[in-house]
C-alpha cells in the first residue's frame, strides 16, 4: 500500500456529557459530527462514507438513514451501522479505515450519540436476553460481578484494587471540563458507596449519560492537507467469543487476547510501546481483566498492576485519561467511541491538563456485551 493511501484521522468532535433533558440522540450525533467535520477542515458534501453507531433509546431500523435526514449528509459510497455494544466505536474506526484503504471511500464519518440518561424510561435496566438468564432477573452489574468474583477467587484480586480503577478515572475526569462527574473520589469513597452486585459498589459501575462524539477518517495524503495534524491508525484487531454469558469460554479472560495480538502485530509494536491506553471500563473489573488480556501484565496480575498510581497520570501506563465510562460518562454505545477519541486527542497533544507528556502512541479498546466482542485499535503520530 502506498504510504499516502493509509487511513488517518483528520478530525474529531464531541459534546459534553451528562444530563440534557429534551434533546434527542440524533441531536448529539449531529453536534459531534459537525464539530468533527469542521475540525478536519472539510464540508458535509465531502463525506462519502458514513458509519452510525445505533442509539439504544431511539432505535431505528435504519440509523444511518435517520442520521442522513437529520443532518443533511448524503454519503455517495457506503453506510454502515455496527451493533457490537461497547466495541462498536473501535470497530467502526477499523471498518472506516478498511474502506478508505480499499478505495471504497475517501472521507468517512464515524458518529455515535445517545440520550441514554434523559431519554431512557425510568427504572429500565439491561437484563440477560436468553431463557437461561432473563428469568433470574440478571442485569449488567450482576453479570460483570460474576467475572469479578471469579477473578478474586482465582487470583486474590481485592475490592481496594477494583476501587483504585474508579478513583483513577475520577482523578482524570477532574481535569476534563466535559466530564459528567468531576468531584474528588477516593478508594475509600468507592468502598463506602452502596453495594450493587457483590463485589461491585455503585462507584464501581459506569455512569449513564447523554452525549455524542465523532471521528473523520481520510487517506493520510488528504489528512496531511487538513488543518489538524493527522493521526495514523497503526494497527487493529477484533475477536468475538460469545453472546450470552453462559456461553463464555471462561470468566477471567476475553477475546482481547486475540484482538490485542492482531493489533500489536499489525502495528509492529508491543505493549511496552504504548504511552497511554483508553480501555473500556463499564465496571471496575473490566480494565483489570483487559489489561491482562492485552498483555500489559500477566494473567492474574491486573489487580496489583493498577495499584501505586501506575494507571494514573504520571504513572507507568495512564489509562482512561478523559475519565472513562466510570467518570466521564457512557452515552449508550457511544461510550466506546469516546475512548478512541481520547486516544486521538492524546496523540495530537491536545488534552490540556490531562495530557500524557510526550504521548506518541495510544491504544483504545472496546468491549461489547459481557466480555463478548472485543476490538483494539492503536493510533500514533504521523512521522512526516
Amino acid at each position: 500500500m502506498e504510504q499516502g493511501n493509509r487511513a488517518a484521522v483528520a478530525g474529531v468532535g464531541w459534546t459534553p456529557v451528562g444530563a440534557y433533558p429534551g434533546r434527542s440522540a440524533y441531536s448529539f450525533m449531529a453536534e459531534a459530527a459537525l464539530h468533527a467535520i469542521a475540525d478536519a477542515g472539510l464540508t458535509k458534501e465531502q463525506v462519502d462514507g458514513l458509519i452510525v453507531i445505533p442509539s439504544l433509546v431511539q432505535p431505528s431500523i435504519m440509523p444511518a438513514a435517520t442520521f442522513i435526514d437529520y443532518v443533511g449528509i448524503r454519503p455517495q459510497r457506503f453506510s454502515a451501522e455496527p451493533g457490537m455494544g461497547g466495541a462498536s466505536g473501535c470497530a467502526a474506526i477499523r471498518q472506516a479505515a478498511a474502506m478508505i484503504e480499499g478505495g471504497q471511500a475517501t472521507v468517512v464519518l464515524v458518529v455515535a450519540g445517545d440520550a441514554a440518561l434523559s431519554g431512557r424510561p425510568a427504572g429500565s435496566v439491561y437484563a440477560g436476553g436468553s431463557q437461561f438468564e432473563a428469568a433470574y432477573g440478571t442485569f449488567a452489574p450482576a453479570l460483570y460481578a460474576l467475572y469479578a468474583q471469579r477473578h478474586m477467587h482465582e487470583y486474590g484480586t481485592t475490592p481496594e484494587q477494583l476501587a483504585e480503577v474508579s478513583a483513577a478515572c475520577r482523578h482524570h475526569a477532574s481535569l476534563n471540563p466535559d466530564a459528567q462527574m468531576r468531584d474528588p473520589q477516593t478508594v475509600a469513597d468507592v468502598l463506602a458507596s452502596p453495594m450493587i452486585a457483590e463485589p461491585l459498589h455503585r462507584l464501581d459501575c459506569c455512569l449513564i449519560s447523554d452525549g455524542g462524539c465523532a471521528v473523520v477518517l481520510t487517506s493520510l495524503a488528504q489528512a496531511r492537507d487538513s488543518q489538524r495534524p493527522p493521526v495514523l491508525l497503526l494497527g487493529s484487531g477484533e475477536c468475538h467469543t460469545h453472546d450470552k454469558i453462559w456461553r463464555a469460554p471462561d470468566y477471567v479472560s476475553s477475546g482481547a487476547v486475540e484482538s490485542g495480538r492482531q493489533a500489536f502485530a499489525e502495528a509492529g509494536l508491543a505493549p511496552a510501546d504504548i504511552d497511554v491506553a483508553e480501555i473500556y471500563d463499564c465496571f471496575s473489573i473490566t480494565p483489570i481483566i483487559l489489561l491482562e488480556d492485552l498483555g500489559f501484565c500477566a494473567k492474574g496480575e491486573g489487580g496489583p498492576f493498577v495499584e501505586g498510581g501506575r494507571i494514573r497520570l504520571g504513572g507507568e501506563l495512564p489509562i482512561n485519561t478523559h475519565g472513562g465510562l466510570l467518570s466521564h460518562g457512557q452515552p449508550g454505545m457511544g461510550g466506546g467511541l469516546f475512548h478512541a477519541v481520547e486516544a486521538i486527542v492524546q496523540v495530537r497533544g491536545d488534552a490540556g491538563p490531562r495530557q500524557v507528556a510526550g504521548a506518541k502512541v495510544a491504544l483504545a479498546h472496546g468491549n461489547g456485551g459481557i466480555f463478548a466482542s472485543q476490538c483494539t485499535v492503536i493510533v500514533g503520530r504521523d512521522a512526516a
